[in-house]
């Protein structure tokens, strides 16, 4: 397979190489960048370009690899028991696949995303291991082995939150997605946006990469903060002459700035701009 941007979706050509390298080598793409830059959205548009189901594990702090297996829901079982159930007598009644056995069992190759593997604890990713490498896991409760019946492709992403264990980094092929240039974001911009005016847009790109390149700033703008700001631009007519001006924020900067700190910091920046300009 060779795959490449989309309608929706532009795609770097190292990150090209990438997707297809994985898929090549049968092993999990790992992505790593700032959050914003596409990384849950290549699975998406992967999915939909190959016309293939998107299984989504999305993590949490609290998630635990069993739980992408299966979970045996034993107080229903006990429940079941009390009232005298006659599903009690086979335990698979009790037994909820998971997001990794919907993979393994579906009908056709499917494209699995695990979803910010950063975020659970330092164990889970080791505790997947075998899972991913061998593509099949026991079930203890009814003896059942799952195998994949169609190896899905598998995508992880991080947003490098913690640092992720050498044995599970050595079993994935590594990408990371650096921010896009502004030609590249331009691009982008007008697959959301395919009429916005040039001037606009050029100028909007102008302000986004000084607010990025900003001193000590605690929060970066990502590709979708820029894309909503340049919704609103667009919703309330702003003229680029507007972004240009330097006597304050940049109109609708809650779009783009997250926090006070953030806002306090460009605030002062605007006001020693100003006095050394008058």
């Amino acid at each position: 397979m060779s795959f490449t941007s989309t309608e929706n979706y532009i795609v770097a050509d190292d990150l090209g190489l990438a997707v297809n390298a994985a898929v090549t080598l049968e092993k999990p793409l790992l992505l790593k960048g700032e959050p914003g830059t596409g990384k849950t959205r290549l699975a998406e548009e992967l999915a939909a370009s190959l016309g293939v189901p998107l299984i989504r594990w999305q993590i949490k702090s609290t998630t635990k690899a069993q739980q992408g297996l299966y979970e045996y829901d034993a107080v229903s079982r006990l429940r079941d028991s009390q009232l005298g159930s006659d599903k009690v007598h086979d335990i698979a009644n009790y037994i909820k696949p998971g997001k990794l056995w919907q993979a393994f069992t579906a009908p056709e190759r499917p494209v699995l995303l695990i979803d910010e593997i950063d975020k659970a604890d330092i164990e889970f990713p080791n505790d997947l291991l075998h899972e991913l490498d061998q593509m099949e896991f026991h079930v203890y409760e009814t003896g059942e082995q799952v195998r994949a019946e169609h190896r899905p492709i598998v995508i992880i992403t991080s947003n490098n939150e913690k640092e992720l264990p050498d044995a599970f980094l050595r079993r994935c092929f590594f990408h990371y997605i650096k921010f896009p240039d502004a030609d590249t974001l331009a691009q982008i911009v007008q697959v959301h946006y395919p009429d916005i005016r040039k001037n606009l847009l050029t100028t909007a790109l102008e302000v986004f990469f000084d607010l990025r390149a900003v001193p000590n700033l605690k929060k970066k703008p990502s590709t979708s903060e820029l894309i909503d700001w340049l919704k609103l631009l667009l919703a309330e007519d702003i003229a680029p002459a507007e972004l240009q001006k330097t006597d304050g924020l940049m109109p609708m900067f809650g779009a783009l700035l997250k926090n006070e700190q953030d806002v306090q910091l460009v605030e002062k920046l605007a006001f020693m701009s100003r006095r050394k300009t008058s």
